[in-house]
C-alpha cells in the first residue's frame, strides 16, 4: 500500500495522457479507459500522491479499515459535487494491493447502502488485477512461478515450500531459501520478468518519439519530473501550501506504519459474489510480483463451480490472454506479454477487457 493512483494509473496505464521523455509534454493514450466509461482516479489513502491530511498523525494509524472509510466519504461528497452521477452504475477497478482496497470499499458501500435502505452508491462490480488477495497463496504462488519460468531452481522451490509453508515449518531454513531466491531475482524487473530495466535515468532534451504500444521502462522518471513541475501542480490544484520537498509516487511512512492488512479478502469476495456484485480477477502473466500463479490459487481456495472452463480469449486476431468463468458471477481472466500493470504494458488487450467487464459479456474466443 502507499503509491499514487495519479502516477501509475493515470499517468502510465489507463489515464488519456502518458508523459513524453523530456519530462515536460504529453501525449495521447490511444487505448485510455475514459473511451468506454467516465474514470475517476483516487489518491488514496491520505499522504499518498497529492492526497493530505492536516493531522500529520494520521500518518501513523492509516490501515485498511480507515482507507475503506475515509474512501466511502470522498465518493458521497463527490457525488454531491456532481449529483449528475448518482444515479449512474458505479465499477471499481485496481490492482496489486487494490486486492485489499477495491472488495474493502465494495463490502462498506453494500453495508452503506443496506443501513439506508437505499441505493447511495449504485455499486455494479469491481475488477482487480494482479491482486493481492490471501497471504499463503499469493506467497506460494510467486515462489511456484518464479520455478516454472526458470528464475530458480527446483530445489530452491521445494525448500521454500517445506520450510516456510507446511507442517516442516523451519524459521532459518525458510529465510536462507528465501534469500537464495532473492539473489537469483534481484537483477529483474519482478513486475515484468521478461521487460528491459531503465538503464538511463535522465530526461532528454527533446522529446523520444513515443509509443503507447511500446512502454518505456524509464516512464517512472519521466513522471517524477512532470508531476514536480510547479506549473503541472497548479493546474492540478495540487501542493497549494508550496511544501518544500518533492513530490513522490510512493509514501514510505505509509508502507512501514500500515495498521491492518488481513491475511485473506476472500470472505469480502464472497460477500460480494453473494450480493450479486460482478467480480472479475485479471492477471498479467509476466508480473512475477503477484503472480498468475498466485491468483489461480486464490481462486481454487475459494472452492467454486466452473461455469465455462479454461479457453483463450481473442483480440485482433490473437490469442489476447486466456479466461474461465464461474458459477455465481466470478470471472478470471489474463492478459498475454503483460506485466503488474497491464496497461501499461498491453493497453489495447487492456482496454478490450474493460470492455467486456463493463458489458458484462466474456471477450470473444476461438471456439
Amino acid at each position: 500500500p502507499g503509491c499514487s493512483s495519479i502516477a501509475f494509473g493515470a499517468m502510465e496505464e489507463l489515464g488519456p495522457f502518458r508523459v513524453h521523455s523530456d519530462g515536460k509534454t504529453l501525449y495521447r493514450n490511444r487505448y485510455a479507459w475514459n473511451l468506454v466509461a467516465n474514470v475517476l482516479f483516487l489518491e488514496s489513502p491520505a499522504g499518498v500522491g497529492f492526497s493530505y491530511t492536516n493531522t500529520s498523525s494520521d500518518f501513523n494509524s492509516t490501515g485498511d479499515k480507515r482507507t475503506a472509510n475515509d474512501n466511502v466519504v470522498f465518493l458521497l461528497n463527490w457525488l454531491e459535487r456532481f449529483p449528475e452521477y448518482k444515479n449512474r452504475d458505479f465499477y471499481i477497478s485496481g490492482e496489486s494491493y487494490a486486492g485489499h482496497y477495491v472488495p474493502q470499499l465494495a463490502h462498506v458501500i453494500l453495508h452503506l447502502n443496506k443501513r439506508a435502505n437505499k441505493t447511495l452508491i449504485n455499486l455494479k462490480g469491481f475488477i482487480i488485477g494482479n491482486a493481492v488477495i490471501n497471504e499463503d497463496t499469493d506467497n506460494v504462488g510467486m515462489y511456484e512461478y518464479f520455478t516454472s519460468h526458470a528464475l530458480i531452481s527446483d530445489q530452491t522451490f521445494l525448500d521454500i515450500h517445506k520450510y516456510c509453508y507446511s507442517d516442516f515449518y523451519n524459521e532459518k531454513k525458510c529465510n536462507k531459501a528465501g534469500a537464495v531466491s532473492d539473489s537469483n531475482t534481484d537483477n529483474l524487473d519482478i513486475y515484468n520478468i521478461y521487460f528491459p530495466l531503465c538503464h538511463d535515468d535522465n530526461l532528454t532534451k527533446h522529446p523520444k518519439f513515443p509509443s503507447t504500444l511500446q512502454f518505456d521502462p524509464c516512464s517512472d522518471n519521466y513522471i517524477y519530473a512532470y508531476l514536480n513541475r510547479r506549473d503541472v501542480q497548479e493546474a492540478l490544484h495540487a501542493n497549494v501550501t508550496n511544501i518544500s520537498y518533492d513530490w513522490e509516487a510512493c509514501s514510505d511512512p505509509l508502507f512501514y506504519n500500515w495498521k491492518d492488512s488481513p491475511l485473506t479478502i476472500i470472505p469480502l469476495l464472497q460477500e460480494s459474489l453473494a450480493n450479486g456484485v460482478r467480480v472479475w480477477i485479471f492477471s498479467g502473466d509476466t508480473d512475477g510480483r503477484v503472480p498468475v500463479t498466485s491468483s489461480k490459487r486464490s481462486i481454487k481456495a475459494m472452492e467454486l463451480t466452473v461455469d465455462k472452463p479454461w479457453r483463450s480469449w481473442l483480440y485482433g486476431g490473437e490469442v489476447g490472454g486466456y479466461i474461465e468463468t464461474y458459477k455465481g458471477g466470478l470471472t478470471f481472466a489474463t492478459v498475454r506479454g503483460a506485466g503488474h500493470e497491464v496497461p501499461s504494458y498491453q493497453p489495447a488487450r487492456a482496454l478490450s477487457l474493460i470492455s467486456h467487464f463493463l458489458s458484462g459479456t466474456a471477450p470473444p474466443g476461438d471456439a
